[in-house]
């Protein structure tokens, strides 16, 4: 079977002691591309170099031989563990603080051991982000300065905070700075979250958390990322992309300051700070009646707006070439980009703004540590090739029925969930019921598609 490419390779350091368990975490990662390394017999206090995620998986049995705990474990190494124990052993306190959830059963299913190493290597791709989103702007442009200026005066109130700005523009690292420079809020937690990326079905657990035995396969308590960035920030990226059921969700959160976990009864209060950040027009899609309007007037309390690399100008641009050529270089000593090339970037137009023009730095770089030097003619193909592909994909979208059918399957499973009640479904969906009588007209939605997800389930 081929390995599912992820975005990073992810190591995986097994140290099974007296359990039978390292084959068993081979089989089940086999289909995606992460190493699962034996750890019993290597030196762990090894620096961990390049671009992997590093997680490790512990039989409790190591314990009663190395005499260590779980956090001691992980300060040491600076890495998550996922403990294995059996169940008597599995919330002795003796072993593990009250607060720690990493453990798997020694039975584990692979379902169980995949989603407990994808959920910490998102947590480590998280946290990497915000480091990087931490680094200084380069703001010679007279936008860039303004926005900083904005963003510094704005940065201590406890306002919710709408950023908006196009594709690769830094959107999260403006969201990092306004974390960083508040003075209490700053001091606590930033939880980056990619709606876009939320499965459709996983809102609730992902952003309410669950408490154990709230499903099947909920062996342990989960914080969700309201709970995670109490006392914090919450950076909610792409919010343009959360569907109108979801939406109303999250507003009855920020209303009431306060969740409950699935399979919970009990509310947890919550104080965070919100900043979401968008490339889509809200307010259009208010219009549209795609967005709540209230939802939106909640999130743009402040709202500002991150320039793309047009509006920055020719010196900003050639100014972040420049720190990214040193970013990347690592400790080798790289002479400086001729003036060429410099203008090539100045008159480039980076549709995907900083995030694209990180792409070619990276690209020239590379030419210029295979061929030694700044070789005109492979760096121009670069640029000629990031010319063809804009060509290439200037073309009218294609049509939107993958997205129209799913949109269609979402409004029947509402229906079906209020027993077909035009009204009941059109407020779980957060619309009128016109709209939801077009949109019923316009997917040609009967009553007999009732019959017909009754048969299918």
């Amino acid at each position: 079977m081929k390995s599912k490419r992820l975005q990073e390779s992810i190591d995986v350091y097994v140290w099974e002691g007296k359990s039978d368990i390292a084959e068993r975490i081979a089989r089940c990662l086999g289909s995606f591309e992460i190493d699962v390394i034996r750890a019993d017999n290597i030196d762990m206090t090894r620096e961990q170099n390049g671009p992997s995620l590093s997680i490790a998986v512990i039989s409790v049995t190591v314990i009663d031989s190395a005499g260590f705990s779980a956090d001691d474990w992980q300060r040491a190494h600076g890495m998550p563990v996922i403990w294995v124990a059996e169940a008597a052993r599995a919330f002795d306190s003796r072993v593990y603080p009250p607060e720690y959830s990493h453990i798997l059963m020694l039975d584990f299913t692979c379902a169980e051991l995949h989603r407990l190493v994808f959920r910490l290597a998102g947590e480590l791709r998280s946290s990497a982000a915000t480091s990087a989103a931490a680094e200084p702007f380069i703001a010679q442009s007279d936008i860039m300065r303004t926005l900083l200026a904005e963003t510094e005066a704005f940065a201590d109130c406890n306002s919710n905070v709408l950023i908006v700005g196009e594709t690769g523009v830094g959107k999260e690292r403006v969201a990092s700075l306004l974390h960083e420079r508040h003075s209490r809020y700053g001091k606590g937690p930033f939880v980056a979250v990619n709606c876009g990326a939320i499965p459709d079905g996983l809102f609730e657990s992902h952003f309410f958390g669950h408490a154990k035995g709230a499903f099947t396969g909920a062996m342990f308590a989960h914080k969700g990322y309201f709970e995670q960035a109490d006392n914090g920030t919450l950076f909610l990226d792409e919010i343009g992309d959360l569907p109108l059921y979801q939406q109303v969700k999250l507003l009855r959160v920020l209303e009431q300051s306060k969740v409950t976990k699935l399979g919970s009864t009990t509310e947890v209060n919550l104080d965070f700070r919100l900043v979401a950040a968008t490339n889509r027009n809200l307010r259009e899609l208010v219009r549209q009646e795609m967005f709540r309007a209230d939802l939106y007037y909640r999130l743009a309390v402040i709202e500002l707006r991150v320039p793309n690399l047009e509006e920055r100008g020719a010196a900003d641009k050639i100014a972040i070439f420049n720190a990214m050529l040193k970013q990347t270089q690592d400790s080798e000593v790289v002479p400086a980009a001729p003036d060429w090339l410099l203008q090539m970037v100045a008159q480039t137009r980076f549709v995907g703004n900083v995030r694209e023009l990180r792409n070619i730095a990276e690209r020239v770089l590379i030419i210029h540590r295979q061929l030694g030097d700044w070789e005109r003619g492979a760096i121009d193909r670069v640029f000629t090739l990031l010319k063809e592909m804009r060509e290439d994909t200037s073309d009218p979208p294609l049509p939107r029925k993958k997205w129209d059918m799913a949109d269609r399957d979402r409004i029947v499973k509402a229906l079906d969930t209020n027993n077909w009640r035009r009204q009941d479904t059109a407020n779980y969906l957060g619309i009128s019921r016109k709209v939801l009588w077009e949109k019923m007209r316009k997917f040609q939605i009967v009553d007999t598609d009732a019959e017909l997800l009754g048969e299918l389930d």
